[in-house]
């Protein structure tokens, strides 16, 4: 019987609970779901690349104790290349979550380029929820960079942390 690995990438900068609802869910479309918390300094992310992976892994911990049949989860980190990520893991998709149909054009343009790539690596797109739909990691930033409440996007955790940062950075 083959095992189907899904992989979810993002830099995850910061943690928001679209993202966990895609993991939540993609984790019911596989045998084993890998988070990949990318590296991606080219994005200068606010957190580092040890915070988000506590973030992400600490919100899976949660999960997998909050729903007993999720079990198939795991964080890891990656650089360079998805597609080298990928075959390094053995993944048979990615999952790609879609919030608009602007985002359909360049998911499906890293789809295509990822499948050149790697030409067994299919891209699985998943729509997100309604209540999730508009949420981006960039929009959750912009109003916590000027004091926004970001508490219904983030989960607590992330929201402290966020807090701070930009609190050192206006002070």
């Amino acid at each position: 019987m083959t095992n189907h690995i899904g992989l979810y990438p993002g830099t995850f900068d910061p943690l928001t609970l679209g993202h966990i609802d895609m993991i939540e869910r993609a984790s019911h479309i596989c045998d084993q779901l890998i988070i990949g918390v990318a590296e991606n300094s080219g994005k200068s992310p606010l957190f580092s690349l040890s915070q988000r992976l506590s973030f992400v892994q600490k919100q899976v911990d949660y999960i997998q104790q909050k729903e007993n049949d999720i079990s198939n989860i795991k964080v890891e980190s990656f650089t360079g290349l998805l597609t080298d990520f990928a075959r390094q893991k053995g993944a048979s998709f990615i999952i790609r979550g879609l919030r608009a149909v602007s985002d359909f054009e360049y998911e499906f343009q890293m789809a295509s380029a990822n499948k050149r790539l790697k030409p067994d690596l299919e891209t699985v797109f998943l729509t997100a929820s309604e209540s999730q739909h508009f949420v981006a990691s960039s929009l959750v930033k912009e109003i916590a960079r000027y004091g926004g409440d970001i508490s219904s996007f983030v989960p607590v955790e992330v929201s402290q942390y966020m807090a701070e940062a930009f609190s050192d950075e206006n002070s």
